[in-house]
């Protein structure tokens, strides 16, 4: 080797070793920004769960933003209404540990057919925002077409499409490079009842039901005498008999309700029918009153109110023969239950300020007229027609 060639060789070493280390500090850069290769995390290593306080998410010309305020999730589209903590946290964990499984370079001409596009259309990418407190943006993604796999021919119901298993994303400001994730990500869309705590209240031990409506006839009033005891109307007419099999449709209202969605704080109760409502009053075993405000039934929904008021008695009622040692158990056990009852009646009276979307197979139970709980009165037999005496002599 001479020494001419040496120096080329030299010069080629040079050049290789500088494109390597140009080409480690490019991966470096993608590895610290989060749009890695494949195997590494999309959001990075050094992506900060806890520093979330602030989740926008848009698509087309929807967006929801759900926020923390006091430390408390709440859905800003539903007048800070709380929010799903366990949805969320769900979320935002699977978001610090998504990988990429595949990196692609694609361009604009490309964005339609990913789903990634910005802006508005059905071809438009979902747009998530984490924001920290100061509403800086912590991490920024487009959501755009999920990847399809072919289902096994026993599992048809999948269609021909097959089943989600994974998504296209593209982190913002990198409109170059499109990866695939392991995760559809299919509830992450800006649909606010979806994002709801729908946690609600629970009656519990009924002694007395009142459904009061417009028309008078139709409204009635059912009472019992103990949690066992047989219901009856509370004045009832002398040709009314109550039918056990009916009564046992009313007797337990909204003992495990739930809602689909809950109505700005400003609604019109004219625009729902609740200015006009049917009334639903409820008295428990446990001294608690309950109202119900029943608007107009709109599609699958009833929109509904709710309040709470309770009479807890101040002090124990003795048991018969009630001895001396057993007193100061019964007393701690009675001031233990009464705690529990004041918790649940604050519990219940945090749902008064909403107006609620309450699937109709809860409500049109309890929305009985008076005479479909009455036992239906069969028509009595038509005399036989008597045959002429004339005829059978004959």
């Amino acid at each position: 080797m001479n020494r001419k060639q040496f120096a080329i060789l030299l010069v080629l070493l040079v050049v290789l070793g500088g494109a390597g280390l140009l080409l480690q500090r490019s991966r470096d850069t993608d590895a610290n920004s989060g749009a890695g290769g494949v195997g590494q995390k999309l959001l990075g290593d050094k992506f900060a769960v806890n520093d979330v306080t602030h989740i926008v998410i848009k698509h087309d010309t929807n967006e929801l933003n759900l926020v923390k305020k006091d430390d408390v999730w709440r859905v800003r589209e539903r007048n800070d209404y709380a929010a799903n903590f366990q949805e969320i946290g769900d979320f935002l964990l699977k978001a610090r540990d998504l990988k990429v499984v595949q990196k692609e370079q694609i361009g604009a001409s490309d964005m339609n057919r990913m789903e990634l596009a910005q802006g508005q259309g059905v071809k438009s990418g979902v747009l998530v925002d984490l924001k920290s407190k100061d509403e800086k943006s912590l991490q920024s993604l487009m959501l755009g077409k999920k990847h399809m796999r072919k289902a096994p021919p026993q599992q048809s119901q999948f269609g021909d499409e097959g089943f989600p298993d994974g998504r296209y994303v593209m982190l913002t400001g990198d409109t170059k490079n499109v990866m695939l994730i392991g995760d559809a990500l299919g509830n992450v869309e800006p649909k606010p009842e979806t994002w709801l705590k729908k946690d609600f209240f629970k009656v519990e031990r009924p002694k007395a039901i009142a459904v009061t409506f417009a028309e008078a006839t139709n409204s009635w009033k059912l009472v019992r005498d103990t949690d066992s005891g047989d219901w009856k109307f509370a004045q009832a007419k002398p040709e009314e008999k109550l039918d056990s099999a009916k009564v046992s449709g009313v007797s337990n209202p909204f003992s495990s309700p739930s809602f689909n969605d809950v109505l700005p704080l400003n609604v019109k109760p004219e625009e729902h029918g609740l200015d006009k409502p049917t009334m639903v009053t409820i008295e428990t075993f446990d001294d608690f009153t309950y109202t119900v405000k029943v608007g107009k039934k709109a599609g699958d929904d009833y929109p509904l109110t709710m309040s709470a008021v309770a009479n807890f008695p101040k002090e124990r009622v003795l048991a018969k023969d009630e001895k001396p040692e057993d007193k100061a158990k019964a007393d701690k056990a009675w001031q233990d239950r009464q705690k529990q009852l004041e918790e649940k009646l604050k519990q219940n009276q945090a749902f008064e300020k909403w107006a609620y979307l309450v699937p109709s197979y809860i409500v049109d139970p309890i929305l009985k007229e008076r005479k479909d709980l009455l036992v239906e009165k069969k028509d009595e037999p038509k005399p036989t027609a008597q045959v002429d005496s004339a005829e059978e002599k004959k």
